[in-house]
Order: C-alpha cells, then sequence, then structure tokens
C-alpha cells in the first residue's frame, strides 16, 4: 500500500501535466462560452447626436468607449487632444467629449476647450484616473460644461472646486477586447498580477513572497525593482508594458488574478495633493471578470454596487487573507470556477462600455 500511495503522488511527467492542463483549459473555456450564451443582447437606441470624441491614448478604455459612441449615436468622430478646437470647428459636433485631459494633453488643453464653448459647443470630461491627479483635475474640472467621474467620492469635490455640473460614472469593460479566449501553455499560471509597481503593491508582495516561492506566478509592469524580495520573487517578473492584448492572454490562463488598487497617498506615484480617499473600483475589476476569470481584489466602498463579494468575485483585506484564499481557491478548482463564470455573466450583462454610454449619453 505504501508503494501504491507513492505512485498516486509522484510528480506528474510532462506529457500528464500537458494534458491535465489541455482538459483544464478546454473545461475553463467551455464553461465560459456557455455562460456567453446566456449574456442578454443589448442594441441601444440610436441618439441623434453628434459626438467628437478625444481619447486619452490608452487603448483599453478608449476603443470601448469608441465602439460604444459608434453604436449609440448618428455620428461618432475621433479627434485628438492636440488638435481638438480646429476639429471642433471643422465638424461642428453636438458636444466634445473628452477621456481623462491628462498626460497626454498639450499645454494649451484648456485655452482649446475655452474655445470650443465660444463655438457654442458644449464640452464633456470623463475622469478616469481620479483621485490620483487631483492636483491638475482640481482646476480643469472649472474648464467644462459636464464633468463625469468614475470616482464616486470626486463628485462633492468637483463642485466645491467650482465645477457646473458633476456625475458619478463608473468605468466598465470593453468586450471586444477583454473576453474568454483559449490560451496556450505559455500563459498559464497559478497566480497573476499585470500592474505598476505602487508602494502598497509592494508592500503586499513581499509579505507573500514566501507562499508564492513553489507558486507558477507571473507579475508584469514597471518599478518592481522595488522588491525587497527580489530573491524570490524576481524570477516571476516581467519588467515593463503588457498590451492589452497580452494581458487579455495572461488574464484568460490565470487561476487567479489578484487586483489591488493603487494607494491614493499623494507623494512619488501621485499628484493627490487634495489627498482624496478611493471609494470606487478600477478598470482591471471589470477587465479581469470579463475573461471569465477567479479575481480577488482588495475592497472599494462601492464595490457591492456592481459585484457580490463571495458570490462572483473574491475580496482580500490583509495579506494573510489573501494568502489563505489564495490557497483554498487554488484546491478548490471547481468552485473557482464557478464564482469566475459568475463573475463573467455579471461583466457582460451589466458593465460593458456600450450599456454604460447609454447612461452618459442620457445626461448630455
Amino acid at each position: 500500500m505504501k508503494n501504491v500511495a507513492k505512485r498516486r503522488h509522484r510528480p506528474l511527467t510532462e506529457a500528464e501535466a500537458a494534458y491535465h492542463g489541455g482538459y483544464a483549459e478546454g473545461r475553463r473555456f467551455g464553461g465560459c462560452q456557455a455562460i456567453m450564451e446566456r449574456v442578454q443582447s443589448y442594441v441601444p437606441a440610436p441618439r441623434d447626436m453628434k459626438v467628437l470624441y478625444i481619447p486619452q491614448g490608452f487603448d483599453a478604455i478608449d476603443e470601448g468607449v469608441i465602439s460604444a459612441l459608434q453604436q449609440s449615436v448618428r455620428e461618432c468622430v475621433v479627434g485628438s487632444p492636440a488638435a481638438m478646437l480646429q476639429e471642433a470647428g471643422q465638424h461642428r459636433p453636438d458636444v466634445v467629449l473628452v477621456m481623462n485631459g491628462l498626460h497626454v494633453f498639450p499645454e494649451n488643453h484648456l485655452e482649446q476647450v475655452r474655445g470650443i464653448r465660444e463655438l457654442g459647443i458644449r464640452t464633456a470630461i470623463w475622469f478616469v484616473d481620479d483621485p490620483y491627479f487631483t492636483e491638475d483635475t482640481a482646476s480643469i474640472c472649472q474648464h467644462y460644461d459636464i464633468v463625469f467621474t468614475h470616482e464616486e467620492a470626486a463628485v462633492s469635490f468637483y463642485r466645491d472646486k467650482g465645477a457646473q455640473r458633476v456625475i458619478y460614472m463608473p468605468l466598465a469593460v470593453n468586450p471586444g477586447m477583454f473576453h474568454p479566449r483559449r490560451t496556450e501553455p505559455q500563459h498559464q499560471y497559478d497566480i497573476c498580477f499585470i500592474g505598476t509597481g505602487f508602494w502598497n503593491r509592494i508592500d503586499l508582495f513581499n509579505q507573500l513572497a514566501p507562499y508564492l516561492a513553489d507558486k507558477k506566478v507571473f507579475i508584469a509592469g514597471s518599478q518592481w525593482s522595488r522588491l525587497a524580495r527580489l530573491d524570490v520573487l524576481g524570477r516571476f517578473i516581467h519588467e515593463g508594458w503588457i498590451d492589452p492584448a497580452a494581458t487579455v492572454d495572461y488574464y484568460n490562463g490565470a487561476k487567479i488574478v489578484i487586483n489591488v488598487h493603487r494607494t491614493c497617498e499623494n507623494g512619488e506615484d501621485n499628484r493627490n495633493t487634495h489627498q482624496l480617499e478611493g471609494n470606487s473600483i478600477n478598470p482591471r475589476t471589470y477587465e479581469i471578470s470579463a475573461c471569465g476569470t477567479m479575481q480577488i481584489t482588495d475592497t472599494r466602498g462601492d464595490l457591492p454596487r456592481y459585484y457580490r463579494p463571495g458570490y462572483d468575485i473574491e475580496t482580500f483585506t490583509t495579506a494573510a487573507d489573501l494568502q489563505r484564499k489564495i490557497q483554498h481557491y487554488l484546491h478548490h478548482e471547481e468552485e473557482r470556477q464557478a464564482m469566475a463564470w459568475r463573475g463573467l455573466l455579471t461583466t457582460m450583462n451589466r458593465h460593458t462600455f456600450i450599456r454604460r454610454m447609454a447612461e452618459l449619453l442620457g445626461h448630455l
């Protein structure tokens, strides 16, 4: 009997591991396909509007918004931050919708907005990096007719700063980019995290290092050289930018994707000089779930509006709590996949850009 027990627990050969991996991947993807067949179809009633959309240069969001606008209004023109005034004068839209107004926008950004308003064209901005750049957005908000923000806590802040009209508008996902797909072995990991190594994330992974040492882990993004436990985690790190298409592969291939919101603390990583606290979930929350993958996220106050912790998403509070939950779900595959599939259904039924855009346009 002892020999039998030893044979049962021997390491799998490479061929056996490939077989089991292929079987598990097929079951996961087949379940995702079954869920996608249950997604409610949604076709928006086209609005008689012409919109000039000014992208921020981040495809994961911009492509979703553009696609949603093209299906939702009479005409959508995609402009550029550098020439938005000229393009507004040329196309004479009903409204100019600006995404974020940060990072890639030129120094004369607000002068261009003033010129657009002088043409009698309404202007709207959707802040999607709140509350991390309040040093900049506190003044930007005053120049637009309508301010949308994905951060619930920022609504009263912008009103106090003199914004005429401020509306809470959560983000969403582009299902044309983030969706279930089959993955190859090079994208299959136990645990995945993709994002910048902000200090709160560094602290978390330093604490997790001993536990992660014998796991198959993928960590990607910049500034992970900050880790104190590079001796353990260094071999897992892929420094630099991972484009959205590759991100979708890694999300699909992971058993568990960890989501950690960045710290709101002003300093090296943020320009949150007004010390606004974050209460709302990031776009990664929707994107991970849209891939039909188990997600464990830290908590934000408005999370229960969009997902049910313990039902279609899992949450953690401390490194020890996260470690316990990773351990549990790695060893309970059916439970893990059931939660991932429920998260997929919730996301595709409620949190796509096409649905969010209908709400946003209603305010315009």
